[in-house]
């Protein structure tokens, strides 16, 4: 778990999260969650992207498993299922993760663009569990309720290391958004 300020990525971590996206990763600024082996599992990346787009999704869940296992949870239609758990307690702590998430971002770089907008259909909706999953493990338990229930049910998880050997994986290019 890492919120900013981030360490630099290394070049082997822009490697791994190229190798995990399948693509070049552009404008990474740090790795805010690792696998228990150490691999990129969340990669933060730039609110503004080097060809000047606003780019709101600071926290983006890169691991393949987790990935996998998320989207399969939304084929399911939990979403309109934890979009209904939004109201009282719950609704108040979606509210505060989203205004965590927009102060994260801006603690690198304020893009007016983005005023008031987070990721993942916070703070009324739910959107992208990807989202809110990779803000779950980048700010870790109890910041982030549905990205919390999102890991909870997806049957992937953090404590199990499901990576490929990245090593070697080839492709990758240094400042590249994820």
């Amino acid at each position: 778990m890492t919120r900013p300020p981030f360490d630099p990525p290394t070049d082997a971590d822009v490697r791994a999260v190229s190798h995990q996206l399948g693509r070049p990763a552009r404008n990474v600024i740090g790795i805010a969650a690792r696998c228990v082996c150490g691999q990129p599992t969340v990669v933060a990346t730039r609110p503004r992207l080097d060809d000047g787009t606003p780019f709101p999704t600071l926290y983006y869940l890169c691991h393949p498993a987790a990935t996998a296992a998320i989207s399969t949870l939304e084929a399911t239609g939990v979403m309109p299922e934890l979009a209904a758990l939004l109201a009282g307690q719950m609704a108040e702590d979606y509210a505060r993760a989203h205004e965590q998430y927009i102060a994260d971002r801006e603690s690198i770089e304020v893009v007016p663009e983005l005023a008031g907008v987070s990721a993942g259909g916070m703070p009324t909706r739910v959107k992208c569990l990807h989202a809110l999953a990779g803000h779950a493990l980048a700010a870790g338990p109890g910041v982030n309720p549905i990205g919390d229930l999102a890991l909870e049910r997806c049957g992937w998880s953090p404590s199990v290391c499901e990576c490929a050997d990245y090593e070697g994986a080839g492709g990758a290019s240094e400042g590249a958004t994820a």
